[in-house]
């Protein structure tokens, strides 16, 4: 007859490691205290070299050149929501298309400023009074662009027309054209479809 491991009296604990019936007791190493488990955890989301920082840093700079080129061409991955959509394009290329006073309002200040550097009191006075007309002549170009976008966009989309189209073109009007964002893709007098 083969002889079976006896089994432990009944006040007796087993250590681990030790075999009860055939089957090791216990996982047979101690459970780490819960420092131990968490310093086991820390460590750094991203290596902290230097070449890692690098290495990040020019990743983010092509990524952020990559998109200011493709937001620059009118890339629709690239644009912002204000600017994405072909009745937006459609809009955009038809206040590029024009000449509008609103690209006139930044040297007019220019030029009112530099006016209130000259002695003369009524050069001044006049200065800032035909400002204001201008303003106003800029103010008057900008409800008629809106007004005639809203009614062409209206034409050609029908009940498909985006709202806020005709605000959208006349805040268009007012940026000097080499600085507007997406940039200009008609020549001035190249009407959109």
């Amino acid at each position: 007859m083969a002889k079976t491991p006896e089994a432990p009296a009944s006040n007796e604990v087993p250590s681990e490691g030790t075999v009860l019936n055939g089957t090791p007791l216990g996982k047979g190493r101690a459970t780490p205290s819960r420092s131990e488990q968490e310093a086991a955890r820390k460590r750094p989301l991203v290596p902290d070299t230097k070449e890692a920082k690098a290495r990040a840093r020019a990743e983010l700079a092509t990524q952020r050149e990559k998109a200011r080129v493709g937001m620059a061409a009118g890339d629709d991955r690239f644009l912002t929501a204000r600017d994405k959509g072909p009745q937006r394009r459609w809009v955009r290329d038809r206040v590029d298309a024009g000449w509008h006073l609103g690209e006139a309002v930044m040297p007019a200040m220019v030029v009112v400023i530099l006016a209130t550097f000259v002695p003369v009191y009524g050069i001044q006075f006049y200065s800032f009074i035909a400002l204001w007309i201008f303003i106003l002549f800029v103010i008057g170009d900008m409800v008629i662009t809106s007004i005639r976008t809203k009614r062409e966009a209206r034409a050609k989309w029908g009940d498909r027309t985006e709202k806020g189209l005709g605000w959208y073109a006349a805040m268009r009007t007012i940026q000097m054209r080499f600085l507007r964002l997406p940039k200009p893709q008609v020549k001035r007098g190249q009407r959109p479809d």
